[in-house]
C-alpha cells in the first residue's frame, strides 16, 4: 500500500460528488417537457402509495455573500421577494399536483438554499401550509431544513417544529474569526450556541453541522480548534465537506486569494486531522464527508444497509420520485433528471405560462441505470456486487479500475464483490468514479487527459 502522501499525489484529480448518476455534466439542455411530464406522471403512479415521494425546496435569498459559496443564490437585503416567490413555488407545485393521479404521500421534505430562514416564519409556514394541503404524510415522513445561525430564530423553529420538522442543518463551516473574515462569513459562536440550543429547546432531535476543510487560511491549529468548538455543543451529524474552489464555474470565488489555499497534500492532512477528531469523540464515517454519532437515525440506516443517497445528500428516506420545486432546483423521476432554470426571470416566466420550469436533464438509458445502482451501493454501503449481464462493460471500463484501486489498497476485489477499504473511505468518490462510464469514456476520448487542475478532494456538480 502506498504512503497516504503518494495516495494524495495519485489522487488529486477532480471527481464529482455522485449526488446523481449521470452527474450534471452529462445533461442537455432544453429536454422535452412533454416526456419529461409523462415519465413523472408515471413514476407517481408507479411509488406514490407505497413509497411516498421526496420534495425540496429550494429557497436562494442571502443577506450577505459568502464567498467560498458554489450553491445558485441571489444576494438582497429586501424581504419584498419573499412573497413573490412563495406564489411561484406554490404555483409550480399546483403544476406538479395535476400531473397526479391522487393526493401525494410526502414522505421527505427539505428546505435548501440559499438561506431558508431568511424567509420570515409566517412566510415559511404559509408555504410549508400550501404544499401539505390536501396531500397524506407517510407512516415515516421526515422533515428538515438548512438554517443560517445568524439568523434562524426561536420562532422560525417553533413554527416548524408544529409542522413537522424534527432535522435542521447549520452552516457553521469554520469557527476562526481570519478565516471568516477570508470567505465573506462573520459569524460568532455564540450565534451557533444559540441557535443550536434553541433547535433543541423547540424540540428538533438532530442537529448537523456542516464543517468545511481547506478554506483560504485554514491552518491545522485553527481546524482543530473549530472542530473543537463545534463538539462541544455535539452535534448529532457532521457534514466535513471540502472547499472546491472552481472560480471558474461560480464567480465569487474569484475574490479568494488563491495564494493562501492549501496544496494538495496539506488538504488531505486537514481532512484526516478532522476525521481522526471525529472518530475520537464517538462518531462514524458514514461514507462521502458525513459522520455520525450512534444515535441518530443516520447511523442506524447505515448500520442497518438502509442508507440512500440522492441530490439532499445522505437521507433515510427511499422514495421512487424526488420533486424539486424552486430556482435550480433538480429533480429526479427514476427515469429522468430535471433541473430547473438558474435564472429568476425564466423561472417566473415558465411558472406564469403553467409549464414546468425544467431547463436542463437527462433521460436515463438501462445502462445508466445499472451503473447508478453500482455508484449508490458503493456510496450508501461500501461495496456492491457485479452483475454477469454487463461483464463486457464492466471488463472494459470498470475492472482496470477496480484493479488498479486494489493494488493502492483502496477497495478489495473477489470475484463478483467489491468492497471498499479503511484506507479507501477517504478517496470513496474515486472508487465510484470506476463506474462512472461517462466520465471514463470522455477521458479517453481526451487522451486519458487526468492531470491535477484543482485541489485535492474538489468535486464537480
Amino acid at each position: 500500500m502506498q504512503a497516504e502522501n503518494s495516495l494524495s499525489d495519485k489522487y488529486n484529480i477532480p471527481v464529482p460528488r455522485y449526488t446523481s448518476y449521470p452527474t450534471v455534466p452529462s445533461w442537455k439542455e432544453g429536454i422535452d417537457i412533454t416526456s419529461w411530464k409523462e415519465g413523472f406522471s408515471r413514476q407517481f403512479i408507479a411509488g406514490n402509495a407505497s413509497d411516498g415521494i421526496s420534495l425540496y425546496v429550494h429557497l436562494p435569498f442571502c443577506e450577505s455573500l459568502c464567498i467560498y459559496c458554489g450553491c445558485t443564490k441571489r444576494i438582497t437585503t429586501n424581504h419584498s421577494v419573499e412573497e413573490t416567490y412563495i406564489q411561484a413555488v406554490l404555483a409550480e407545485w399546483e403544476i406538479y399536483r395535476s400531473l397526479m393521479a391522487g393526493p401525494p404521500v410526502i414522505r421527505e421534505l427539505h428546505l435548501g438554499g440559499g438561506t431558508p430562514t431568511f424567509f420570515s416564519p409566517g412566510n415559511l409556514s404559509r408555504l410549508i401550509e400550501g404544499i401539505l394541503k390536501g396531500a397524506v404524510l407517510h407512516a415515516q415522513h421526515s422533515f428538515s431544513l438548512e438554517g443560517h445561525p445568524n439568523n434562524t430564530c426561536r420562532e422560525h423553529l417553533d413554527v416548524l417544529y408544529a409542522l413537522g420538522f424534527r432535522r435542521i442543518s447549520y452552516g457553521v463551516q469554520d469557527t476562526n474569526e481570519e478565516v471568516q473574515r477570508l470567505i465573506h462569513r462573520i459569524q460568532p459562536f455564540e450565534n451557533v450556541q444559540r441557535a443550536t440550543g434553541d433547535a433543541r429547546e423547540a424540540g428538533f432531535t438532530s442537529v448537523n453541522f456542516d464543517l468545511i476543510y481547506g478554506l483560504p487560511g485554514q491552518s491545522p491549529d485553527r481546524l482543530h480548534r473549530t472542530i473543537a468548538q463545534s463538539l462541544t455543543l455535539r452535534p448529532d451529524r457532521v457534514a466535513f465537506y471540502s472547499y472546491a474552489h472552481v472560480p471558474q464555474v461560480s464567480c465569487n470565488q474569484r475574490l479568494i486569494d488563491e495564494k493562501l489555499l492549501p496544496s494538495a497534500p496539506e488538504k488531505l492532512s486537514l481532512y484526516n486531522k478532522g476525521r481522526a477528531i471525529f472518530m475520537g469523540h464517538g462518531y462514524t464515517d458514514i461514507g462521502m464527508d458525513h459522520f455520525s454519532l450512534p444515535t441518530d437515525e443516520l447511523y442506524h440506516a447505515w448500520k442497518a444497509g438502509d442508507l440512500h443517497r440522492n441530490f439532499m445528500g445522505y437521507t433515510v428516506q427511499k422514495s421512487s420520485l424526488l420533486l424539486g420545486l424552486g430556482l435550480s432546483a433538480i429533480s429526479d423521476t427514476g427515469d429522468a433528471y430535471g433541473q430547473n432554470s438558474k435564472s429568476l426571470t425564466d423561472y417566473y416566466r415558465a411558472i406564469s405560462a403553467g409549464v414546468p420550469a425544467i431547463r436542463k436533464g437527462y433521460f436515463l438509458q438501462e445502462e445508466d441505470k445499472v451503473f447508478r445502482r453500482h455508484i449508490l451501493d458503493i456510496a450508501c454501503m461500501g461495496q456492491t456486487t457485479l452483475l454477469p449481464a454487463w461483464s463486457s462493460l464492466l471488463e472494459e471500463w470498470t475492472i482496470p479500475q477496480l484493479r488498479a484501486l486494489e493494488r493502492d489498497g483502496l477497495v478489495s476485489l473477489h470475484e463478483n464483490e467489491v468492497k471498499l477499504t479503511e484506507t479507501g473511505r477517504p478517496f470513496l468518490r474515486h472508487v465510484c468514479k470506476a463506474f462512472d462510464l461517462h466520465l471514463l469514456r470522455s477521458e479517453r476520448a481526451r487522451g486519458n487527459a487526468t492531470g491535477v487542475c484543482r485541489p485535492a478532494f474538489a468535486a464537480s456538480i
